[in-house]
């Protein structure tokens, strides 16, 4: 996971996690990421100095619980209302955006740059940050 600090077009401030940096290309690429206070869909990455962790992911005893259990809910729904292509993603999206296959909810596996293919081909993606394992 990446934290960057955003800003947009009106200048305002704010900070947002993407599962790596291609994911944030696509995802301002594609006016997902809007800015909170004026829903902006301008935004550029802000100057930051870089904060290295020794630790992949934080501990469970350093997440309060309530983001702990959103984490798992979010998972969840997710789950529960897609099927898992796995790394077919970019395939299976395409048979159902040409309209090959009957349209389902899907969710998969892309490399930034198979994404970004897909967007380019007008194929809608959302891209979403793995999450714990244990939130599965």
């Amino acid at each position: 996971m990446i934290k960057y600090r955003l800003h947009c077009s009106e200048d305002h401030e704010f900070e947002a996690w993407f599962a790596s940096s291609g994911s944030y290309e696509v995802q301002v690429a594609t006016g997902q990421v809007c800015c909170p206070e004026c829903d902006s869909r301008d935004v550029s990455k802000s100057i930051m100095a870089p904060n290295v962790s020794v630790r992949s992911r934080p501990h469970d005893d350093e997440m309060p619980a309530r983001y702990r259990n959103l984490v798992r809910e979010v998972a969840k729904a997710i789950a529960a209302g897609t099927e898992d292509v796995g790394d077919r993603f970019p395939e299976e999206a395409r048979k159902i955006h040409y309209r090959e296959v009957e349209q389902r909810a899907i969710r998969g596996v892309a490399s930034p740059d198979e994404a970004r293919s897909l967007v380019e081909e007008g194929v809608e993606i959302v891209a979403l940050p793995r999450l714990p394992e244990e939130a599965n």
